[in-house]
């Protein structure tokens, strides 16, 4: 057992998180961008990526339907999870919210789609991305709603979700998804390229936006939520899988997409909305950094 845990955590944790670490010790000795970075990856890499998977999966649409509905429930899950154990600790508005942001948004693109490609291979692709999709679009909601809400802003900005360039490039792959067309090859070959860079070029960008996180203010509610994150949103997939009738590859990258630590696009919803930001990107580097451990573990029962 331990020797199959240490090769896991060599062969499959240690090359994802040295990106990470690498984007954390040079980017700033190279003085990189991360917003540059991130944006690149936001607007082209990432679209293109989702493209290039969706329009040539292989997979029956109500299997597919079956695992949007069990990754969402997952999430909603968690995100109640989060507002209880926040209520119980008789926690502020704002810490309830963050705890709820905490507990839903996982870092589902960067770590996620990379663990499950070395640990499930690559006929696991096609699920993770659809997981990492659906997660992003609810994740999206419920953490923007949350904000909005203890803001006492509109809504407005839940709708503006529906305008993010991975979710747009959904719509043309779906049209090859649910039909006989095939993508033109010349636009098969772009997106592929572009889509094959989305990955690094995220880990190194998010060990450079952890390298610009300067206020660190850790304290038990940060190990708490970020629990929440780690531990609980698993157990929740784990125990939602058999009432969604999944099992294999589905089951397994549902599983460990929800077991993500706390993506930095939290940190940015609860900058934006002023949500206790140095508690939320505090459980981002926090979590990042206990996943070692527990995604190690993971890895090896699944």
């Amino acid at each position: 057992m331990f020797f199959q845990v240490l090769s896991i955590f060599i062969d499959v944790v240690t090359p994802v998180f040295f990106l990470v670490f690498l984007g954390y010790f040079v980017g700033p000795k190279l003085d990189l961008d991360a917003k540059t970075l991130s944006r690149t990856a936001y607007y082209i890499l990432v679209p293109c990526f989702v493209f290039n998977m969706l329009s040539s999966v292989n997979i029956k649409l109500a299997v597919a339907g079956q695992m949007i509905l069990y990754i969402t429930a997952t999430h909603i899950l968690a995100a109640i999870a989060g507002y209880l154990i926040a209520r119980l600790l008789v926690c502020s508005k704002e810490m309830t919210a963050a705890f709820v942001i905490i507990a839903t948004f996982g870092n589902v693109g960067n770590l996620g789609l990379s663990l499950i490609d070395f640990r499930l291979g690559q006929a696991a692709q096609t699920s993770a991305t659809i997981y990492f999709v659906t997660i992003v679009l609810v994740a999206f909601v419920i953490c923007v709603g949350i904000s909005s809400w203890t803001r006492g802003t509109g809504l407005s900005a839940v709708l503006s979700v529906f305008k993010t360039p991975a979710l747009i490039a959904m719509v043309p792959a779906m049209f090859f998804f649910t039909t006989d067309f095939e993508p033109p090859l010349f636009l098969s070959r772009i997106t592929q390229l572009l889509g094959r860079a989305m990955i690094p070029v995220m880990l190194v960008t998010l060990g450079v936006q952890l390298s610009e996180i300067r206020k660190i203010s850790f304290d038990i509610y940060v190990v708490i939520a970020s629990l929440v994150r780690l531990i609980f949103a698993p157990l929740i997939a784990f125990g939602l899988a058999g009432v969604f009738a999944l099992s294999g590859i589905e089951m397994r990258s549902g599983i460990l997409q929800a077991s993500m630590p706390v993506a930095v696009l939290g940190s940015i919803i609860a900058i934006e909305y002023d949500i206790t930001p140095e508690f939320v990107t505090t459980a981002v580097l926090f979590s990042t950094l206990i996943s070692l451990l527990t995604l190690t573990a993971l890895l090896y029962m699944v």
